[in-house]
């Protein structure tokens, strides 16, 4: 009797694969390939993109980076939900930085970063108390920060301010990666960012750290400002 084997080719589970202007972390402003990824233990009170949350399309490993490839363009970042929570996505940041891309990765921090490629430049969101999410923050990931990563706090509220301003400094989180970025969370409705709604401004964000010297990098949203907030694909 002859066995037949089976194998079974890697998939990932993909909501959207677009070509757009990075809008946050240092690379704010580079034309990059974005690989968002479906699905997200996490349930942030401030999430824009709670649609990654389920909607997406099952891919082979192989025609998604054929897709990534056909855009002409070397700097690809994968993003959610939470793209580590699909195994799978170690292999293909994996493939592609042995192409040569340059490849970041926007993570929660509830999910193992070591993994990663020694060239994946991982972008670790830790959460706020304001986020509903501290507890999932998995502090370990903090040991295995390399000189490219970059470290990221969204603030709400005063509250997370001190949190996080404690963390970078018991930690000296801006020696020992490539940067930390402050972001003022907005209230959201369903994935929308209502402008001129209660929330944290921009301008609050930059007197509080000011006043404490601390040596942070605050962003905003670039993606944001060149296209209506609510559009996909961007």
């Amino acid at each position: 009797m002859t066995s037949l084997s089976v194998t079974s080719e890697p998939t990932l589970r993909v909501n959207e694969v677009f070509h757009s202007i990075q809008g946050e972390s240092t690379w704010a402003g580079v034309p990059m390939v974005f690989v968002r990824l479906t699905g997200c233990p996490l349930r942030c009170h401030y999430c824009d993109t709670s649609y990654a949350f389920r909607d997406g399309t099952t891919m082979p490993v192989i025609a998604l980076l054929d897709r990534v490839r056909a855009f002409g363009c070397s700097a690809v970042e994968f993003t959610g939900g939470e793209p580590l929570a699909q195994r799978n996505a170690f292999q293909a940041m994996a493939t592609l930085c042995d192409e040569g891309f340059t490849v970041l990765v926007e993570t929660g921090g509830s999910i193992d970063i070591t993994p990663c490629h020694p060239s994946v430049i991982r972008i670790l969101d830790l959460k706020t108390p304001g986020s509903g999410e501290v507890d999932r923050n998995r502090w370990q990931n903090l040991a295995d920060l390399r000189p490219r990563d970059e470290v990221k706090f969204v603030i709400t509220d005063r509250t997370d301010y001190e949190w996080a301003r404690d963390i970078v400094l018991r930690e000296r989180l801006d020696q020992r990666c490539n940067a930390v970025l402050f972001s003022a969370a907005h209230r959201q409705v369903g994935d929308t960012d209502i402008r001129g709604c209660e929330g944290l401004s921009h301008r609050t964000l930059a007197e509080w750290i000011l006043e404490d010297r601390l040596p942070v990098r605050q962003q905003g949203q670039l993606h944001k400002v060149i296209w209506d907030p609510s559009t996909r694909g961007v």
